[in-house]
Parts: C-alpha cells; sequence; structure tokens
C-alpha cells in the first residue's frame, strides 16, 4: 500500500536528502515538496495525505503555526536541527522526532514504525468512523450517527439527529474519507447516509425531516443501490 506525503522545509539541502529517502521506500509516494508553510498550505487545502515530513523554524508561519491551520491530521514527522522541540512536539501529538542531519537508517526506522500505524488504522478505521475538526478541535463522529452532509461553499456541514458540525473542507474530500457502502454521493451538495434515508420522492430523498434533492447524473447510483437491497 502507498502512504501519500509531502515535505515541508526551507533548507533545499534537506529537502533533496528527504526526497531521495522517500524514493527509496517503497511505500511512500511524495506529492509535493515546499519550502514554506505558506506554500505546503495551499497544497494541502485541496489534497490529503497520510504523511507530513515537517521543518519547524521556517520563513512565515513556524510548523507548528502549520499544524494549527490543518483541517485534518495526518501522522507528522519531525524533522529539525534542534532538540527543544519534543514538548511541542508531545503537545502536537507528533509521531516522530528526526534531528538533522537524518541517517537513513534513522529515516527508515522511523517510516517502518509509521506505516505499520497506518496501516493499523486502515484496518481499524474501515470504516466506523470519523475525525473532524470543528470549533478548533478534532471530534469524533460516528458514520451511524450522520444522517447527510451538505456542502456550503469552502465549507460542509455534518448533521445528526443531536446537532450539525461545520468543519472547512469540500465535498469530494469527504466523499474519499467516506464508508461507499454506507454514504452516497446524491447532488453536488449532498452526501447522504443511506442507511437512513425514510423514502424517495421522484427526485428526492428525504432523511428525517429534510428533502435532499437527487441530481439527474447521479440518479442512476441511487437505483443501483436501491435495487440491490
Amino acid at each position: 500500500m502507498k502512504f501519500k506525503c509531502i515535505i515541508v522545509d526551507d533548507e533545499p539541502l534537506a529537502r533533496s536528502f528527504l526526497e531521495r529517502y522517500c524514493e527509496k521506500h517503497s511505500s511512500l509516494e511524495v506529492m509535493g515538496s515546499f519550502p514554506d508553510s505558506e506554500t505546503a498550505l495551499n497544497f494541502l487545502g485541496g489534497n490529503e495525505i497520510d504523511i507530513l515530513f515537517l521543518d519547524v523554524e521556517m520563513p512565515g508561519d513556524t510548523g507548528f503555526e502549520l499544524l494549527d491551520k490543518l483541517q485534518y491530521m495526518p501522522k507528522v514527522i519531525l524533522t529539525t536541527s534542534k532538540t527543544d522541540y519534543a514538548f511541542d512536539a508531545f503537545q502536537y501529538n507528533v509521531t516522530d522526532y528526526l534531528k538533522k542531519p537524518i541517517s537513513f537508517n534513522r529515516f527508515q526506522e522511523s517510516i517502518n514504525k509509521i506505516t505499520e500505524s497506518l496501516n493499523n488504522t486502515t484496518v481499524e478505521t474501515n470504516k466506523e468512523d470519523i475525525f473532524i475538526k470543528t470549533d478548533g478541535k478534532f471530534i469524533r463522529l460516528s458514520y451511524q450517527d450522520i444522517l447527510y452532509i451538505e456542502s456550503m461553499g469552502d465549507y460542509v456541514k455534518y448533521f445528526t439527529m443531536a446537532k450539525h458540525y461545520l468543519t472547512h473542507s469540500t465535498l469530494k474530500a469527504v466523499e474519499e474519507k467516506m464508508n461507499p457502502k454506507q454514504f452516497m454521493k446524491v447532488h453536488r451538495s449532498f452526501i447522504v447516509n443511506m442507511s437512513k434515508i425514510k423514502d424517495i420522492q421522484d427526485n428526492s430523498i428525504v432523511i428525517d425531516t429534510k428533502v435532499i434533492p437527487i441530481s439527474k447524473a447521479l440518479k442512476p447510483d441511487v437505483m443501483t443501490w436501491i435495487n440491490a437491497v
């Protein structure tokens, strides 16, 4: 299994070493290499990764300030020449801490540990819940509690019977996270929990008291699911 990663470091030589190390590891796919937090954040706004190699001291936002702005939390490996960030690393739940200059053996040790963790997580979370960032914190939502998800521009809103949660994301990114056996995109603005459907009326779905439109392009997928149940 391939794990997507990016490298964020203002030192070209450090990025080059990490890129070569990643190329030697068959389980890693480098999606990008960035000299500062701003360009990395622009990339992460439309893409999700599994592993983030992150320097701390960079022009503009520090590595920790970048983590504060993320809407989800990948596995983070700090790559820094200093050793006095251990407490901060703990606070941000950083997976590993590589001190420069980084040897390939130490890099490989870190990757082996982190990919094992990711493989275990993939097995365990296929799929009963999801973590979303809302109101400055990550919360766990059970798939069973989610009624539907609605796109609202640069945000999406998760609706449950008890309340709703607004988070900065795209519907496309959400769709990639959800269990396809339980959730389906039925309209450019809606993903629904198929187990929560009360009835289907022509070109709409009713969940709880909400009437959700079905797009013409996606209706065949909905009807296929109904016929398969």
